[in-house]
């Protein structure tokens, strides 16, 4: 089947999945959007409720479909799956979820899907390894939303930090999208100016202190939204419109993906987030950035983490 370049599908209609069919929408990267869930009315209510904004939009199908409506999208968008629960970490969610890929990945699997899939579900690094295993799709067209989100809540807490615009911090969170998460504080700067360097500029000088508390307010900012508001989901909307954007404009743009690890960061054979080059064919490259020693541990520690996870949850 012929890939529709403008059209996007989405699996899954709960709150991460119509905030990205939403933002989707608005973007005006597509002219056709597809909407799938276990639950038919669930879609189509969704489709029907995004569709009344279009007068104040841009000319588009949404509608609600079965998997083969799905077959010409350039991207299918996953965000099936039990959320996240206040007090339950998103490793909680595995076996849940990857019985709920079971279900999915083989019926795009066995239609012979040539275009992208981009996992949004949690554990978002496991239920990439598992969207891999299970569609046996080539590696670059099945990747995770990774640490996208995690990157700009670092990339806003630190504007904030600095009283400067956001877009102007160059930092990532890699590894697990989870509690072993890192801040690649080597590489973060400002407009090229060393991180340390601008904060000096802006008056501030206890960088250690300061570091720890925007990493672990970054790593504890779902936990705090799911105890405020029972789910997180306009930011990884955002995320995902992101994302789609590098791929739909062939932007080559460099995105902390998850993706499937092969000896970068001495990692093999586990999905996690490093930053990548992503266009129209997906994961190009990884794009490999100065980490210290003890970053790279960490990092090596997160990918241990992940495969320990994901041995019990494959078998």
């Amino acid at each position: 089947m012929n890939i529709q370049e403008r059209k996007v599908g989405v699996i899954g209609c709960g709150f991460v999945g119509s905030s990205s069919a939403f933002a989707l929408m608005q973007s005006g990267l597509f002219s056709e959007i597809v909407l799938n869930d276990v639950d038919r009315e669930r879609a189509e209510g969704e489709a029907l409720d995004i569709s009344h904004g279009l007068p104040f939009a841009k000319p588009m199908k949404i509608y609600a479909g079965d998997y083969d409506d799905l077959m010409d999208c350039s991207i299918i968008v996953i965000t099936a799956g039990a959320g996240q629960k206040p007090g339950e970490t998103r490793l909680d969610l595995v076996k849940k979820n990857v019985g709920i890929f079971k279900s999915i990945i083989p019926e795009i699997a066995k239609r012979k899907y040539e275009g992208i899939l981009l996992i949004v579900a949690n554990p978002v690094d496991i239920l990439t390894y598992a969207a891999v295993k299970l569609s046996g799709f080539p590696e670059n067209r099945v990747f995770g939303s990774g640490t996208v989100l995690d990157t700009a809540r670092l990339k806003y807490l630190l504007g904030e930090h600095l009283s400067i615009d956001n877009r102007s911090v160059h930092a990532f969170i890699i590894g697990e999208h989870g509690d072993s998460e890192i801040a690649a504080w080597s590489s973060a700067n400002v407009s090229g100016i060393p991180l340390n360097d601008f904060c000096e500029l802006r008056g501030h000088l206890e960088h250690d202190a300061s570091m720890k508390r925007i990493a672990e307010d970054v790593k504890n900012s779902a936990y705090e939204i799911i105890a405020k508001k029972k789910a997180t989901y306009y930011g990884i909307a955002m995320s995902v419109r992101r994302i789609c954007e590098a791929i739909i404009r062939d932007e080559k743009s460099i995105l902390p993906v998850s993706s499937m690890q092969h000896g970068e960061y001495e990692i093999s054979d586990v999905s996690l987030s490093v930053p990548a080059i992503v266009g129209r064919q997906g994961v190009e490259r990884v794009v490999p950035i100065e980490l210290s020693e003890e970053e790279k541990e960490a990092l090596q520690s997160s990918a241990d983490t992940l495969k320990k996870v994901i041995e019990d949850a494959l078998r």
